[in-house]
């Protein structure tokens, strides 16, 4: 009897072609060579080290782009739209006893002393008060040049003079349009909102004075439209992105109401009354929405504190990035491009995971003096691993007080990123996961590439 030869179905082909896929894949794993290419857990230190030292003068050579700062001098109010709350908690790195700061103004100014005893001090608060008091922008250039930061995004209520816009791009404040009404119920809070709410206040002050309106306009489609052409003209005066503290008043979960209700409220509060916390959210959760939309319209990158913050009532929940999904994912504001900055710390992983989002960026700033360099590196190789076009060097240099100032929080910032991430690629290429020149074109676009490419730049 003829034996019935098998039916062929697409079910046995595709099974064929699998099974002929494994065995070239197997012979080809077997050809010598080919096993080198086949990641490794784990290296040995003495290899790390040595790709490390070759590695770090030529990361040293890449020039900066800074996604995030605050460049000033320590009693320019504008410096942000909040100031620190007094006596808030200070982490051991940021204390005046870290010798790095003393490294630092040694490495930027020469500083003739081995601490920053009041005696001492003086001597480098007498050097900055000389270059503020010369007003010219000669000063911050230089401070750039001796850490090789091409371009730093500051971000301030407005762009001072002594800051060259060449160098220095602007980034405002868009907070204050969430707190229209009469706050006096939302500063009794807490201590720190005791602080913030009145300096939201000035802002929008600030904000309705250069819009040329006396007053709040009478209904939600005047406040409306006071809001986008507010944003419209701080683009034109040179801001390239708008920046939201919001972590520290509310939670980051934006709702999204009708316009009805927002409109109830305006109606009901723009001219006297304190709001219910329902109702201020509600309005809050739709203007921010305004906001978002506007800037999709301007084509301006929207800023978010998504992290831990200053003062002792920064709630960590309320800051989470997880947050923001909703907005994130939302496919109305897909061409809006969102910068997560601080890298979401502590929440990392779930930040470099909201980056799968074409629109979604991060960068590393507070955590390049939060944290020493062995964890900035663990956070760095962790992201270089998954998506390395999505995140970017920050600084978030700032004045702590009149000795140790923003000068002294670029470099520390700057020095831990640049150890850092040589560590973590130096890691990945002893791993066998990169070679020595991936490793450095990941290096130029963490530093560089990444923000001048989103903000338009030349590489």
């Amino acid at each position: 009897m003829t034996p019935i030869a098998p039916r062929l179905t697409t079910g046995n082909i595709r099974m064929k072609h699998m099974i002929q896929l494994v065995m070239l894949a197997c012979v080809a794993l077997m050809a010598p060579g080919i096993t080198s290419a086949q990641a490794k857990p784990a290296a040995a230190p003495a290899e790390t080290a040595k790709i490390y030292e070759r590695l770090l003068p030529q990361i040293d050579k890449i020039p900066i782009y800074d996604n995030h700062s605050h460049a000033t001098f320590p009693d320019d109010s504008d410096m942000d739209a909040q100031a620190a709350p007094p006596d808030e908690s200070s982490v051991m790195r940021l204390r005046e006893d870290n010798p790095e700061f003393v490294a630092a103004a040694k490495s930027l100014f020469g500083y003739p002393y081995d601490d920053f005893s009041a005696e001492h001090a003086k001597w480098l608060i007498d050097k900055k008060k000389a270059a503020e008091a010369s007003g010219n922008t000669v000063y911050w250039d230089s401070i750039l040049d001796k850490l090789n930061i091409e371009t730093c995004l500051a971000n301030r209520v407005a762009l001072a003079s002594y800051l060259n816009p060449q160098r220095f791009h602007w980034v405002f404040f868009v907070d204050s349009f969430l707190f229209p009404f009469n706050n006096r119920d939302q500063a009794a809070k807490n201590g720190d909102l005791g602080v913030y709410i009145p300096l939201q206040e000035k802002v929008l002050q600030r904000y309705e004075k250069q819009e040329g309106l006396a007053a709040l306009p009478g209904d939600l489609a005047g406040y409306e439209s006071f809001v986008r052409q507010t944003v419209v003209d701080n683009q034109k005066k040179g801001g390239v992105a708008m920046k939201f503290e919001a972590a520290y008043f509310r939670s980051l979960y934006f709702s999204d109401p009708p316009r009805e209700k927002a409109e109830a409220v305006f109606n009901k509060y723009h001219s006297s009354g304190i709001p219910t916390e329902d109702e201020y959210r509600t309005f809050q959760d739709y203007i921010f929405r305004v906001l978002i939309d506007q800037a999709g319209k301007s084509h301006l990158p929207v800023h978010f504190h998504s992290a831990v913050g200053i003062g002792d009532y920064f709630s960590l929940r309320n800051g989470n990035p997880l947050n923001l999904e909703n907005v994130l994912r939302d496919p109305r504001y897909k061409n809006v491009i969102f910068v997560l900055i601080h890298g979401g710390y502590p929440y990392t992983l779930e930040m470099i995971w909201l980056t799968a989002a074409k629109n979604v960026y991060t960068d590393s700033s507070l955590m390049g003096y939060y944290v020493y360099p062995s964890e900035l590196k663990n956070i760095l190789k962790q992201w270089v691993s998954l998506y390395p076009e999505k995140i970017m060097f920050g600084s978030d240099a700032f004045p702590f007080n009149d000795a140790v100032g923003a000068e002294e929080t670029f470099w520390l910032a700057v020095r831990s990123a640049r150890t850092a991430i040589a560590e973590a690629l130096a890691e990945l290429v002893a791993e066998n996961a990169i070679s020595e020149t991936k490793a450095l074109q990941l290096a130029h676009m963490y530093l560089h590439d990444n923000a001048a490419k989103l903000y338009g730049e030349k590489k």
